[in-house]
């Protein structure tokens, strides 16, 4: 079925019909929007590489990896890709950005023009172009004209499967795109909102990353002494945001998306939840790990790292003064330890 078909909700009541979603990768937060629209009457197939993830949900119903407490009763799990795409309507790329231009390369032969994709990664890939751009790029050289948009809001993943209401964004450059996705997608406890401002929505959600990452540091040095604290943190969460204000409008994002879902509502619980990856990243480096030391002990992929040289990079090419940035990178890069990072970042408050 084509998009223009899908249609729209009325008065919140689901379409007569059940969308068939594909989402590839099943992931801590894959895992959590698969059930979600299962619990909510689509017909959604999962894929994953990992033959523990899929045995776990192919003969328990549970992902115990990444979302252990979760019944994924319903979904139809593969390891096979093609088998995920066919006869899907909505493609779901829930991919870490490392990996995430590598499957698409390996999908774009079972595209079929009535796909529509939807990105929840966020980031600069090689070349310092925004996942999506280089998407759109990829499908233009393959002379294919897909509609792709980006969601990303304040999702807590765990939060999100046992059903807590929250919200999101969906962006495309095509608002009609956008409209009828969040239409469709939205469930009784996941709002979503259309926006005509992917490259904001996206800028905006890679960079929360590098602000929770660095509101962790708080966590971890409140563990090993007196300095961490909810005073500190709240330091650094401004000094982020505003670094944020200044520097993504440079890159391309519209300034109002920071006051929406993608930017202070997704940047708040990412930085604050106990259960935001990026943070508790950061709470292992307060704590005195090394970077190295820290990402041994992470189970899933904290993007705030990739995300902060990245930002980084983007702003020495354009001549940006980011010093909340290099302030965590000079941490990264181990020149600094954590209790000077955060004082170097509260300093700029």
């Amino acid at each position: 079925m084509l998009l223009a078909a899908i249609p729209l909700k009325v008065d919140g009541k689901p379409p007569p019909y059940m969308a068939h979603i594909a989402v590839l990768g099943l992931g801590n937060w894959g895992s959590a929007i698969a059930r979600l629209w299962t619990l909510d009457g689509h017909n959604v197939k999962g894929w994953t590489i990992e033959q523990e993830v899929y045995e776990s949900i192919t003969m328990e119903g549970m992902n115990h990896k990444y979302l252990p407490e979760f019944s994924l009763e319903g979904l139809d799990v593969s390891m096979h890709i093609e088998e995920t795409l066919e006869g899907s309507e909505i493609v779901v790329l829930a991919l870490p950005s490392s990996v995430i231009l590598d499957v698409v390369e390996e999908i774009l032969p079972h595209i079929r023009p009535g796909h529509v994709l939807l990105d929840l990664a966020k980031g600069l890939a090689p070349g310092k172009r925004l996942i999506s751009q280089v998407i759109l790029q990829m499908l233009n050289d393959n002379n294919m004209h897909n509609p792709l948009a980006v969601l990303t809001g304040p999702t807590i993943a765990p939060e999100a499967a046992g059903g807590v209401m929250t919200t999101a964004l969906v962006a495309s450059e095509d608002v009609s795109v956008a409209k009828r996705l969040a239409s469709t997608l939205t469930t009784p406890t996941f709002i979503l909102h259309p926006a005509s401002d992917p490259e904001g929505a996206e800028l905006w959600g890679a960079f929360k990353n590098v602000v929770a990452l660095a509101c962790g540091l708080v966590d971890g040095l409140k563990k090993t002494g007196s300095l961490g604290g909810d005073n500190l943190k709240a330091a650094i969460f401004n000094a982020g945001f505003r670094e944020g204000c200044l520097l993504l409008p440079q890159l391309g994002a519209r300034a109002e998306v920071a006051f929406g879902p993608a930017g202070l509502g997704d940047l708040y619980v990412t930085a604050t939840s106990p259960h935001g990856r990026n943070r508790r990243m950061g709470e292992k480096l307060g704590s005195g790990l090394t970077l190295d030391e820290a990402l041994e002990e992470m189970v899933m992929v904290a993007e705030g790292v990739r995300a902060a040289r990245m930002f980084r990079d983007r702003a020495e090419d354009l001549s940006i003064d980011v010093p909340f940035v290099i302030a965590l990178n000079t941490l990264l890069d181990t020149y600094i330890d954590a209790e000077e990072c955060c004082r170097r970042m509260v300093a700029l408050s």
